[in-house]
């Protein structure tokens, strides 16, 4: 049998918290052989990071305690110094963070940061360092390495900072890579791009790599075996294919049954919920379709038409104009009531600005916006202050959105009293009433945002935006950060709200599984325009842009047969919208695929 790179027996890992120590995790055992791939998975507190760090020893000394043994090629790495400790990271393992920016140093140029890792490690000269990286910029497939070697971390987009970071992690041909969520920060383009590169990389390199993530469709893409955590324990482990035909343990059912399953809507007229897991028998429930709530009346809630925002360049002593982002470029749509159009896109497409433009919350250069009887383009502070108690907003990140010296309920009931809507006391009631229509208690409302989950503070988000009793609720990226369970329980929360409060949504995400499944409508952009919108139905079953194919396909499908599959690498970057002075875009051509079905030609 071949020897293992790595063998972990009995991990276990403690932090000190006043004055006593919490375990984290307790006994991890695993292998991982050379050449083979083995993922961790588990939701945000599974520990399944700690686990990683742990193993690397980069958790401070002081408050934390690890345990058991972990060998590297017969080495125990717990028994080593920190002087030979040091020789071991970015030599023999190396390891890729989830947030490439948070990790690369910001006033270094990106070549020397990797040139350093080949003067440490390989003890090479500048010269010969510099020839090196190069090479490894080119590995990782970023066009004009050369060129791009004295250029900085803001320089690069957040996919190309990724491919940086594993070519940093790569110039030491380390025998084992640690990717520590390394895709969950990117859209799904470039995410599957990297998830091609690691594979390509590692059948050139014969490395081993420890994949830790909480999706499992990148599980199913990736892994030859599984280990799956809950609450610092290692409940399954085995082939992963075996994992996801036959998991055993309810939290892994749990897991794959949360996924969203791009195609699963075939046969689903309307909105479906997410499959949740059935308390007594351990299996996903069947999907429940969301009523039709659509009230098809001759006047939509949301009218946007031509809508064009635009932000200025300015540069040289004077600060003087010299170009435009062209941000959103002459968008269209209505929105009725009870009904959920979906924007979707990558980072950048102009989607999020779009929400913020329709709002007033960023100043639109030019169109028209009508909701709920309101001219948004003619109002004033008065005047916006009223339409905003038609229209709240829900925001990806709920902790930065919500005032952390402020208690939830006080957050909640702020605007019902700001509009004086009615007395503190009636404040009080309508709160109560909000915290128990979104799945938590009333007696929450003392609380501090601080003492709930990722998944609890954006249910408060969700309550402080009913308060007002709005027609329309702008939701960007709202489920983007939760892991995947607490993501199906939002959304199912997000369609039982509407078909209770017959509520109309501008849902904005790049997330095409979960778009599908909520979704009466879809529109795609691509640099500030839509072009392609139509029934949920009719885009999913019969793209027609090759944007949308593009965006399609990228989607990481959770069926481990798929595993030697490649999408073919990309070296583009996402193209600039930003534009000279004096630029005015084409006027665009739209073709009717079917009813409603509509697709930018040319």
């Amino acid at each position: 049998m071949t020897k293992p790179v790595l063998s972990v027996r009995n991990l276990s890992t403690s932090f000190l918290v006043d004055g006593d120590w919490k375990s984290v995790v307790r006994n991890m055992s695993f292998d991982v052989a050379p050449g083979e791939t083995v993922a961790i998975v588990g939701e945000s507190g599974s520990g399944k990071s700690v686990t990683s760090l742990s193993l690397m020893r980069l958790l401070a000394p002081a408050t934390s305690r690890i345990e058991g043994e972990v060998m590297l090629n017969g080495r125990n790495l717990l028994a080593l110094s920190e002087k030979e400790m040091r020789a071991v990271r970015g030599n023999e393992v190396s390891m890729i963070f989830q947030e490439p920016m948070t990790s690369l140093n910001p006033i270094f140029t990106i070549g020397r940061q990797i040139s350093e890792v080949l003067i440490r490690h390989k003890n090479m000269s500048k010269t010969d360092a510099r020839v090196e990286t190069i090479r490894l910029l080119e590995k990782v497939r970023i066009p004009n390495a050369a060129g791009r070697f004295d250029e900085y971390p803001h320089q690069f987009s957040g996919g190309m900072r990724q491919r940086v970071m594993i070519a940093m992690a790569l110039a030491s041909r380390p025998k084992l890579l640690i990717a520590d969520e390394p895709t969950t920060a990117l859209d799904v383009t470039i995410q599957g791009q990297i998830l091609d590169l690691i594979k390509v990389l590692q059948e050139e390199e014969g490395m081993s790599v420890l994949f830790i993530t909480h999706d499992m469709g990148v599980v199913a893409e990736i892994a030859d075996r599984t280990i799956v955590m809950f609450r610092g324990d290692e409940v399954e482990t085995g082939p992963t294919e075996e994992i996801f035909h036959n998991g055993k343990h309810p939290y892994t059912r749990a897991l794959l049954s949360a996924v969203p399953k791009l195609g699963s809507m075939q046969g689903h007229d309307w909105p479906t919920r997410f499959p949740v897991l059935d308390a007594e028998t351990g299996k996903p429930a069947e999907p429940v379709e969301v009523a039709d709530t659509v009230v098809l009346s001759t006047r939509p809630v949301l009218e946007v038409k031509n809508l064009v925002t635009r932000f200025a360049i300015r540069s040289g002593l004077w600060s003087r104009q010299t170009g435009a982002v062209h941000a959103v470029e002459n968008v269209s749509f209505d929105l009725f009531q009870g009904e959920t159009l979906s924007l979707v896109g990558e980072s950048g497409c102009g989607k999020s600005t779009t929400g913020r433009s329709i709002m007033r919350l960023v100043e639109p250069t030019g169109g028209e916006v009508a909701l709920d009887g309101y001219d948004v383009m003619r109002l004033d502070t008065m005047g916006l202050r009223q339409m905003r108690k038609s229209v709240q907003m829900i925001f990806q990140d709920p902790f930065s959105s919500l005032n952390p010296r402020m208690t939830v309920g006080t957050a909640i009931s702020e605007p019902f009293i700001k509009h004086r809507l009615g007395t503190v006391k009636e404040a009080k009631e309508k709160t109560a009433d909000l915290l128990e229509k979104v799945g938590l208690s009333a007696d929450m409302a003392s609380r501090y945002p601080h003492e709930f989950s990722g998944g609890q503070r954006q249910r408060i988000a969700i309550a402080r935006a009913l308060a007002l009793d709005p027609k329309v609720i702008v939701a960007d990226e709202s489920v983007s950060a939760l892991d995947v369970s607490i993501k199906a329980q939002v959304c199912n929360l997000l369609l039982d709200l509407q078909q209770s409060l017959n509520l109309a949504f501008l849902f904005i995400s790049h997330d095409m599984a979960v778009v599908e499944r909520v979704s009466h409508r879809v529109a795609v952009m691509y640099l500030g325009e839509i072009v392609e919108i139509g029934p949920r139905a009719a885009v999913f079953d019969n793209p027609q842009h090759p944007y949308t194919k593009k965006l399609m396909s990228a989607v990481p499908v959770p069926d481990p047969s798929r595993r030697g599959i490649r999408r073919g690498i990309s070296n583009d970057e996402l193209k600039s919208p930003v534009r000279a002075m004096g630029y005015e875009p084409p006027k665009r051509q739209y073709r009717e695929v079917s009813a409603g079905h509509v697709v930018q030609v040319g």
